[in-house]
């Protein structure tokens, strides 16, 4: 399952917008992984996701696979709407 989505924080994906990320995804047990720029990384990985050099109005791809995909990319769509606030 998947979804397309914007960063929409000031400041992209730094460390604390990354580590608020990273605890949603860790709540799930499915794979998360986010595609940005032809690169995929683990959802779960802080450096993994800072490396992928996100900035405002980054286009992302929010991969889930498994048995709570749905639960966990609704949740992950809202955190990144609202700017990584958890």
């Amino acid at each position: 399952m998947e979804k397309t989505l914007r960063i929409l924080n000031e400041e992209g994906m730094h460390a604390r917008p990354a580590g608020a990320f990273v605890k949603v995804a860790s709540e799930f047990k499915s794979v998360i992984e986010i595609k940005a720029n032809g690169i995929t990384k683990n959802g779960k990985s802080i450096m993994g996701l800072m490396s992928l050099g996100l900035v405002k109005d980054s286009e992302i791809t929010l991969i889930a696979k498994g048995e709570d995909e749905e639960a966990a990319l609704n949740k992950l769509e809202l955190l990144v709407q609202n700017k990584f606030q958890l």
